[in-house]
């Protein structure tokens, strides 16, 4: 990826801009599993059936936060640290909380 001029006050295009189609068909995917997942309580189905779906779509969304976190780290922290600075330690620790934070999910 080449170096983006951006002029004070914009800012630059986040980590997954490139692959953005990707990411949205990927969120439509899920929401077309959520909503079988109502289908399946609306039409009271085995619990274990509607827990299999849960896990399935819960699996679905951590791997597009998977991949937002890629593009996060080699596009925004990565240009950051090359940046240096108060910028490249507050990304990194910004990422690593995003970690956490799915770690706990």
């Amino acid at each position: 990826m080449g170096q983006m001029e951006i002029s004070e006050g914009e800012h630059a295009p986040p980590g997954y801009h490139d692959d953005k189609d990707a990411v949205l068909k990927r969120l439509r995917r899920i929401e077309g599993q959520v909503r079988g997942l109502q289908r399946l309580v609306e039409e009271d189905q085995y619990c274990i059936d509607v827990l299999t779906q849960v896990s399935a779509t819960t699996k679905a969304l951590q791997a597009v936060a998977v991949q937002l976190l890629e593009g996060h780290l080699g596009h925004c922290v990565h240009e950051a640290i090359a940046a240096g600075g108060d910028e490249a330690r507050d990304k990194v620790a910004e990422a690593s909380q995003a970690i956490a934070r799915l770690m706990r999910t």
